[in-house]
């Protein structure tokens, strides 16, 4: 009789719970009934069928990659926020002030209060 030959492309089935989503740490997370039928709303809303877990891990994926971007603006985006909020404090001077009185108002708003100036960690000590 002759010795069969097995098929290494074809595996047993293997026992057991399948692995999803790899190894890591098990967190266990008390949540509220609100909490969990919003999770429950949001996993409707989307396209493809997931469990809890998995809806988990993705909210918590795009909560974290927004949190990213909260950090502090490029010296490019603040140049642009300083230009729009001269260009609105321009459309709102007193036009009866005389033109340094105007500008001076118009710095002190751009600045900010005094009493703010030195608790600012977006500026660098321009003051």
């Amino acid at each position: 009789m002759r010795k069969s030959i097995r098929d290494s492309k074809k595996s047993k089935p293997k026992i057991g719970r399948p692995r999803t989503t790899g190894t890591g740490q098990a967190q266990i997370v008390r949540m509220h009934d609100q909490q969990i039928a919003a999770i429950d709303a949001w996993i409707a809303m989307q396209e493809t069928d997931m469990s809890r877990p998995e809806s988990i891990r993705r909210l918590v994926e795009i909560g974290l990659a927004h949190s990213k971007s909260a950090g502090y603006p490029s010296a490019k985006s603040a140049e642009r926020a300083k230009q729009l909020a001269a260009k609105a404090i321009n459309g709102l001077v007193d036009p009866a002030a005389a033109p340094e009185e105007a500008a001076t108002r118009k710095r002190r708003l751009l600045k900010g209060p005094e009493e703010f100036r030195e608790v600012r960690v977006d500026s660098g000590k321009e003051t």
